[in-house]
């Protein structure tokens, strides 16, 4: 088997059988889900289908009751959600956390902070090891912006961009953590129909050059049929299809739980 082989069936995220459980609500019941190397996997299904709850299940921001989540064959249980991308998860929420008050830039580098420490007694003792993990956290975050078309903006305060290229500098913070895999809530969320087409090149480009897997949950269909290798679906927290865009935009299933007659 070549490399490329191995690299298109190697799993860099898998469920199995994941239960989460609020009280006396099942929010989702024996779902699984698998993200394969380089592969964009949709995340879809209606509201209250449990899609956010798995993302916050990977991200270890929820616990799970039963059930595996194995990032590139280690398990994540008792993992903290601090750790998590340290072991190359990052992600992005359906509401932006930017730092308004900050630069684009400073944004970005604190995604790539991670990678160089920068421990109070560092700071102390090695401070001219601190400045330059500043340093090489400054250049790779120019860098990431530089590949996301937004160099430019760096010294712009982030509260003074416009929605869509808040969404682009979200994505550039989380490429500066340079994940493994890359969970997106519903990132075309506020954009309009000539945004949403720019933001999914923008991140097939990104996948294809960083060969990256992504798991995406969208609700803008038109994105997900177009941008995605494979689709889970989601319906009341539990599995209920899973297939290729054109499988899921034909079975009967989905259509009645989600799609309607016009997909």
């Amino acid at each position: 088997m070549s490399d490329s082989s191995i690299a298109e069936v190697r799993l860099v995220l898998e469920a199995r059988d994941v239960s989460v459980q609020f009280g006396g609500v099942k929010a989702l019941t024996n779902v699984s889900v698998s993200v394969k190397a380089g592969e964009i996997c949709g995340l879809i299904g209606p509201n209250g289908a449990g899609k956010s709850t798995f993302l916050n299940a990977a991200t270890r921001l929820v616990s799970y009751t039963s059930g595996s989540i194995m990032l590139d064959g280690q398990p994540l249980k008792g993992v903290g959600s601090r750790d998590m991308i340290g072991m190359g998860v990052a992600r992005t929420f359906q509401n932006l956390g930017l730092y308004a008050s900050m630069t684009v830039l400073e944004n970005v580098m604190i995604g790539a902070h991670h990678r160089f420490g920068g421990k109070f007694t560092q700071a102390i003792f090695a401070p001219f090891r601190v400045r330059s993990q500043e340093r090489s956290a400054r250049e790779k975050a120019l860098a990431v912006l530089e590949e996301v078309g937004m160099v430019e903006l760096a010294p712009r305060l982030a509260g003074s961009l416009p929605y869509p290229l808040q969404k682009r500098m979200e994505i550039a913070r989380a490429l500066a953590a340079e994940p493994k895999i890359l969970l997106l809530d519903e990132p075309a969320g506020g954009l309009t129909h000539g945004e949403v087409h720019e933001f999914g090149a923008l991140v097939d480009g990104i996948r294809r050059k960083r060969n990256l897997s992504i798991l995406l949950i969208e609700h803008h269909m038109g994105l997900v049929m177009s941008l995605c290798d494979r689709i889970v679906v989601l319906h009341l927290g539990r599995n209920l299809a899973e297939g290729t865009p054109s499988e899921i935009k034909s079975n009967d299933a989905v259509i009645a739980a989600y799609l309607g007659k016009a997909a």
